[in-house]
């Protein structure tokens, strides 16, 4: 996530990010919800990388993600069921939580009924 913000912050189109299934999962929820254009899997040799580009507006040379704030961290995990899960910006933007069902957005995991820990805040 660190990744993907720095090379939002310096206009970069394009990012490589070594592959995880968390990385992965991350990269296709952002590309589903509009902040990234796409997400791509390149292999170099015995390493395997993610390549995402990057949406921008046509006039304004801005991004569409204004903010990626991790919440959880190693030292500190933040967990929430799933009548706490808090909304971002009055739901115009979106938390990516781990749940026992696999990755993914405040919405699925409200409608699903189930809650888990809380990776990052995107908006």
């Amino acid at each position: 996530m660190t990744v993907i913000r720095n090379a939002d912050m310096v206009k970069k189109r394009t990012v490589r990010v070594a592959t995880t299934n968390i990385t992965e999962k991350i990269g296709r929820i952002l590309v589903r919800e509009g902040f990234l254009k796409d997400v791509r899997e390149h292999r170099e040799g015995q390493k395997s990388l993610l390549i995402s580009t990057s949406k921008y507006r046509k006039r304004k040379k801005n991004t569409y993600i204004t903010a990626l704030k991790r919440t959880s961290k190693p030292g500190l995990r933040i967990y929430s069921n799933s009548r706490e899960i808090p909304k971002v910006l009055g739901g115009m933007g979106i938390v990516i939580l781990s749940t026992p069902q696999g990755i993914m957005t405040d919405r699925e995991a409200r409608q699903k009924k189930i809650g888990g820990e809380i990776l990052c805040y995107v908006w």
